[in-house]
């Protein structure tokens, strides 16, 4: 079993520094770089830290907004390894980076650091078939996915402010887990800057340039019923992740005109508004029309065919991430309480979303969220004890 404060590894090491140097000629080339006979440019307010510990992963609902920057690993166990020891292993791992004393971090300060970890469908199967997160997700059209990019047995998901950590955090949990794991694929992704959407919300840009994640599990009510596990026991405060890489063709997006791409999302691309009218926040007014008989939200947009109403599934908290490998897209993530929730909607989606039409994935994965950790209660130990 490696100890958690063991020296940097080489990988970690050539990691790190790699991304340390490239930052460092960037931040030397820049033009607020500090010159003689001008000020530096004012130090940005630290990021707030976010506790790993508690009834409920972080980098879920909290920190809020989600920060800017977030990578995914995407990895089998091996063979014979048994899940709980490397659970909890990784676990105080994740104490040792959130809190800022693990060597490996090689200086960097957390910040708003949050790891979250989820287990894939094969290791739920093994505790029980019938357990949330047991099940694989199905395929979909406009799929172009790799047998390599499809699944997995463990998520880390690693989110902060700062570009450099998650890269540096990943190298020191990989390095944690040693030859117990083997990495399938991971990505890098970022979100836009939010923007105010009412209610005291804020929201993203996509990379089709409209505000994303609007409609979600937002209230602590709306959270209980749609977010969060219930039960069983022993996956009680956790959720469901899906996650989803696309590959946008976003030349034949941009050729189309604002009133068109608008169209296609049923929403204003600049305020963000339903094309039905009514304040940001708020759902589409469906059944409206215009004098004439049309409906003034197209009955292939997106925000009618991804309607939790019409679909009849519960609330998504969704988050698209910009990618620009393996090729410009961007990332999807989802958290729900029921895979139905999903599964249902991207399958009322599919035979007539016009959004679809300029995506085709090309990763794709579910996860069971653990139940949240601490000193006493490992990473993992409810399911894996």
């Amino acid at each position: 079993m490696h100890r958690a404060d063991h020296p940097p590894s080489r990988r970690a090491f050539l990691d790190a520094t790699g991304i340390m140097v490239a930052a460092g000629l960037t931040a030397g080339c820049t033009s607020d770089s500090a010159r003689p006979g001008r000020h530096a440019p004012t130090a940005a307010a630290a990021p707030t830290p976010v506790a790993a510990t508690g009834r409920h992963q972080a980098g879920i609902t909290l920190p809020q907004p989600a920060q800017r920057n977030l990578l995914a690993v995407v990895a089998d166990l091996g063979a014979a390894v048994a899940p709980g020891p490397l659970l909890a292993d990784l676990g105080q791992a994740i104490r040792a980076l959130v809190a800022g004393t693990d060597p490996r971090l090689l200086g960097l300060p957390p910040g708003d650091l949050t790891v979250t970890v989820g287990v894939g469908p094969r290791l739920v199967r093994t505790v029980g078939a019938s357990l949330p997160g047991a099940a694989d997700l199905p395929r979909f059209s406009r799929e172009r996915i790799a047998s390599r990019a499809r699944g997995g047995d463990l998520l880390l998901q690693i989110c902060a402010s700062d570009a450099l950590l998650p890269p540096v955090v990943a190298a020191a949990l990989l390095d944690q887990a040693g030859d117990r794991v083997h990495e399938r694929w991971r990505q890098s992704a970022r979100r836009g800057a939010n923007v105010p959407v009412g209610n005291g919300l804020t929201a993203p840009r996509n990379p089709l340039g409209f505000i994303d994640g609007i409609v979600g599990p937002h209230t602590a009510a709306e959270q209980r019923r749609d977010l969060w596990l219930a039960g069983p026991p022993e996956v009680a405060g956790g959720t469901l992740a899906v996650l989803r890489r696309m590959e946008l063709d976003l030349p034949r997006f941009a050729a189309l005109s604002v009133a068109e791409q608008e169209a296609v999302f049923g929403r204003r691309r600049a305020s963000g508004v339903p094309l039905s009218g009514g304040p940001v926040s708020s759902g589409p007014e469906l059944g409206a029309k215009t004098p004439d008989g049309r409906y003034l939200v197209p009955a292939d947009a997106h925000v009618r065919r991804a309607n939790p109403t019409v679909v009849g599934a519960g609330l998504m908290l969704r988050r698209s991430y910009s990618t620009d490998e393996p090729a410009p897209g961007l990332l999807f993530v989802s958290f729900q309480n029921d895979l139905r929730t999903f599964t249902a909607t991207l399958a009322h989606m599919d035979t007539a979303d016009a959004l679809l039409r300029f995506t085709t994935t090309t990763a794709s994965a579910t996860f069971l969220i653990l139940p949240g950790f601490d000193r006493q209660r490992p990473l993992g130990s409810g399911l894996f004890a």
